[in-house]
């Protein structure tokens, strides 16, 4: 029998801040180390109707996010993406999509944005979500400062 192995993908969520770029390019170098697949994945969805004064009329939720992930994938990397880079974006929570990814995943990289409360003072809501509950190992990487190296 001959069969082919295929490593488990490094999986890294993206929406776009500069906390997740700087995870997106450190989860490609993971990845290349394991020689396995990376997935960069956005999760979107509709905003509540009291967060929008006049409804979401004709505005296309899913176009815009898929906007800002190639537009992450292309900060990160500039046109030449890497070769084991795929792309997927879901609707719905990102702790719910996160964990759920998180169990065909060798590894699960997130940003620290770290804005929600005095729990976020550490950590954000999603990446505390997921540190907690995601079914693989978890890396979090913060954004550099202005002139700090991004390893």
């Amino acid at each position: 029998m001959n069969s082919k192995h295929v490593a488990s993908p490094v999986i890294v969520g993206v929406d776009g801040s500069e906390s997740s770029i700087a995870a997106l390019r450190e989860a490609e170098r993971v990845a290349a180390s394991l020689n396995a697949p990376l997935q960069a994945l956005m999760c979107w969805n509709y905003p509540s109707a009291s967060s929008v004064p006049y409804g979401p009329g004709s505005f296309d939720f899913k176009g815009a996010a898929e906007k800002i992930l190639d537009a992450s994938v292309e900060n990160a990397f500039g046109l030449d993406w890497p070769v084991n880079l795929s792309t997927r974006l879901e609707q719905g929570s990102p702790r719910a999509i996160l964990i759920e990814a998180s169990k065909d995943a060798a590894l699960l990289v997130l940003g620290r944005r770290g804005k929600g409360g005095f729990r976020g003072l550490l950590m954000g809501s999603v990446s505390s979500a997921c540190t907690a509950h995601a079914h693989c190992p978890v890396l979090v990487v913060h954004a550099p400062q202005t002139g700090e190296s991004h390893v």
